[in-house]
């Protein structure tokens, strides 16, 4: 499951290795902020996985074993989170590797349309990568999908963002508004309000929408 990952980070340690002591200026720079990062995920992953090691020696301990019946036998919710796709696109993500990430997450919804992580993947990609339209797309998509109205918010406050970002205020001003029409506790659409309203300043696109990535 992890073998993509590592395999990609293995690479661009490896780049960074060959290159780092002749590196000078723009490129010893960018070779430092990925071994920084490289270096963030190492730690990540180590505290996770001791966590985890700690877990699954706890349930091992007290679990029962004992297979269960066929009528017992519980239906995945979301089996995509299961497939080798998402869990490369997830690594290629956190590696800020969006174009091999978006490749990974389209196999997903080819086969799962419906995926609201596989779409907010995509969309927080494309949005990475400048494509704003496209990434659009996927959290329109999304909008028919939810239900719940605290996320519904955050998906109109990125759609928003999206529209300001391209010039169109007066779009982005009716989608900031739905945002608090479901969720009014929400800072970011008030803030973006704001931004429309002088034609400048910096958006607030969501750090909890970006949080559930």
């Amino acid at each position: 499951m992890f073998q993509h990952l590592f395999a990609e980070m293995n690479k661009m340690l490896q780049e960074i290795a060959e290159d780092f002591p002749t590196a000078e200026g723009a490129r010893r720079n960018d070779l430092l902020c990925k071994y920084n990062m490289l270096h963030r995920l190492s730690d990540e992953v180590m505290d996770e996985w001791l966590v985890f090691a700690e877990k699954l020696s706890d349930f091992r301990q007290n679990a029962d074993f004992s297979p269960p019946s066929e009528e017992e036998m519980p239906q995945i919710e979301a089996p995509e989170l299961a497939m080798d796709s998402f869990v490369r696109g997830q690594g290629y993500y956190k590696l800020l590797m969006y174009r091999k990430c978006i490749e990974q997450f389209k196999q997903v919804i080819t086969r799962y349309p419906d995926s609201l992580a596989a779409r907010l993947y995509l969309a927080m990609a494309y949005l990475q990568e400048g494509e704003l339209d496209v990434s659009w797309g996927h959290l329109h998509h999304m909008l028919a999908l939810i239900r719940e109205k605290k996320l519904k918010a955050m998906i109109y406050n990125a759609l928003g963002c999206i529209r300001a970002s391209q010039g169109r205020y007066p779009e982005a001003q009716e989608l900031f508004s739905l945002s608090l029409q479901h969720d009014p506790l929400l800072p970011e659409p008030s803030v973006n309000l704001e931004v429309c309203r002088r034609r400048g300043g910096k958006l607030q696109f969501g750090h909890q929408l970006v949080s559930l990535l």
